[in-house]
C-alpha cells in the first residue's frame, strides 16, 4: 500500500500559487496589512494633486514726472498688480519713502502706500507726479523735541543765570512763593506732555516735514523764554490772589491726562464709530458737552496760569 507523499511546506506554497491561489501571509503581516487598510478607508478617496493653473499677470508701466517742470524722471516698467508701492517708485537713495510725494493729478492729494494700482489704472500706462516733501522726521521726534525745549528753557530762567539777569539783584531779592508755584506748574505741564508722548499716544508711523518741527519749536520755545523771563525776574511783582488759580491748573492738568488716556484707549480698540463716553471718573464727564475735552482742559490750564502769574506772554500762548 503506497502512502501519499506529503509535500513540504515550500513545495506546497509553490503548487498553491501555481494554481492561482494567494500565498499565505504570517499573522503579524496580516495585522499590519489590516491596519493599513483601515487607515486608507478612513482617509477617504485618494485624490491626485491639483493641477496648477497659470494665472495671467497684468503688468503696468508707471511714468514719473516732476510736478513743477513736467519733465520725466523715470519709468517703472512691468509693475504687477500686487507689487506696487507708490512711495518706493522713485529710484533714488536721497528720496526715501517718507520724503516722496506722488500725485495722480498735479493739484490732487498725495497717494498713500495702501493705494491699489487697480484703482489708478485707466490704461496700461499710469502717469504720476513727483514732489520732494523735504527732510522728514517722525511724529515722536517732533513732539519730544517740541516739549523738551520749554521744560529746560524755563529751568534756565528759574535758576537765574548771570548771563540773563543781574547777579547782584538775583541774590538780594526774595522770591515770592508764586514764582516757585509757577515753575512747578509749568514743568508739570510739559512733563505730562512728554510722558504721554512716550507711553500714552500711539503714532501710526507717519512723518512730518522738518520745517514744521522748526516752526513748532520756535513758537513753544520762544513763548516759554518770554514767560520765564518776566516771572523769574528779580523785580517781578507777584499778584495778590494766586492760590485759587494754582488749584485750577492742577485740576485742568489732571483732567487733560485722563481725557488723553480715554482717547488713546478708544483708538487702541479699533472702534472709531463713536467717541468715548463718560465714566465714573468725574474728569471724563466733560464728554457730555464736547467731543475732545482735552483741548478744553488745555485752554483752562493756560488761562489759569496767566491769571496766577499776571503775565502778558501767557495770554498769547493760550491763544
Amino acid at each position: 500500500m503506497h502512502r501519499r507523499h506529503k509535500p513540504s511546506a515550500p513545495e506546497h506554497k509553490r503548487d498553491f500559487a501555481a494554481h492561482g491561489g494567494a500565498p499565505s501571509v504570517p499573522h503579524n503581516e496580516m495585522r499590519s496589512f489590516f491596519n493599513f487598510s483601515q487607515l486608507v478607508l478612513s482617509a477617504g478617496h485618494l485624490r491626485s494633486p491639483p493641477v496648477l493653473k497659470h494665472s495671467k499677470v497684468t503688468y503696468f508701466e508707471v511714468e514719473i514726472l516732476d510736478v513743477q517742470s513736467k519733465k520725466q524722471i523715470c519709468i517703472v516698467d512691468k509693475v504687477s498688480l500686487h507689487h506696487f508701492q507708490p512711495t518706493g517708485a522713485v529710484p533714488s537713495p536721497q528720496w526715501y519713502p517718507s520724503r516722496v510725494g506722488l500725485q495722480l493729478e498735479r493739484n490732487g492729494p498725495y497717494l498713500k502706500d495702501s493705494i491699489s494700482i487697480q484703482s489708478l489704472a485707466v490704461s496700461s500706462i499710469i502717469t504720476l507726479y513727483f514732489t520732494d516733501l523735504g527732510q522728514q522726521v517722525s511724529w515722536t521726534t517732533f513732539f519730544l523735541t517740541e516739549y523738551t525745549g520749554p521744560l529746560l528753557i524755563y529751568l534756565l530762567f528759574y535758576i537765574r543765570l548771570s548771563t540773563i539777569y543781574d547777579q547782584v539783584e538775583s541774590t538780594k531779592n526774595f522770591r515770592h512763593p508764586v514764582v516757585h508755584l509757577a515753575c512747578f506748574c509749568h514743568c508739570l505741564h510739559y512733563t505730562r506732555h512728554l510722558l504721554e508722548t512716550l507711553f500714552v499716544h500711539k503714532f501710526s508711523g507717519g512723518h512730518t516735514p522738518l520745517k514744521n518741527m522748526i516752526k513748532g519749536c520756535a513758537f513753544y520755545w520762544g513763548f516759554t523764554s518770554w514767560i520765564a523771563y518776566y516771572i523769574n525776574h528779580p523785580r517781578y511783582t507777584p499778584p495778590c490772589m494766586y492760590k485759587q488759580s494754582t488749584k485750577l491748573i492742577l485740576m485742568c492738568e489732571a483732567g487733560n491726562h485722563f481725557i488723553n488716556v480715554a482717547l488713546a484707549q478708544q483708538n487702541h480698540s479699533g472702534s472709531k464709530a463713536c467717541f468715548p463716553s463718560p465714566t465714573y471718573n468725574p474728569f471724563t464727564w466733560l464728554f457730555l458737552l464736547v467731543s475732545c475735552p482735552n483741548y478744553t482742559y488745555e485752554v483752562g490750564s493756560w488761562i489759569s496760569f496767566t491769571v496766577m502769574t499776571q503775565t502778558l506772554p501767557g495770554k498769547f500762548e493760550t491763544a
